[in-house]
């Protein structure tokens, strides 16, 4: 990806929106699906396309757990992750900045 390009895994609305809620977490930790997709205020079909598409980018685990005997699902920002967003945020700055 050239330089000047924004990444196009996170630029898409709702995994900028996904990955923005990620990065307020402390690195090594994680939120619950419901919890997330609560946050969001999306589907949890949608929720779990995009989550797909970073997990494949490797900017997020997904953890799949039981809590006595209910499944469990948790989301967690990878450190690849949490750079690319901050590689794509000050690459937007750039963008924005250069327009002035």
């Amino acid at each position: 990806m050239p330089d000047d390009e924004l990444d196009p895994v996170i630029h898409a609305p709702a995994r900028l929106r996904v990955v923005a809620t990620l990065v307020g977490l402390g690195d090594g930790d994680r939120i619950s699906f419901p919890r997330l997709r609560g946050m969001l205020d999306m589907t949890a079909g949608n929720l779990s396309t995009h989550l797909r598409r970073l997990e494949e980018a490797g900017y997020v685990t997904i953890t799949k757990t039981y809590e006595g005997r209910s499944p469990a699902t948790y989301v967690a920002l990878t450190p690849a992750g949490r750079l690319a967003f901050d590689v794509y945020a000050q690459r937007l700055r750039e963008l924005l900045g250069s327009g002035r």
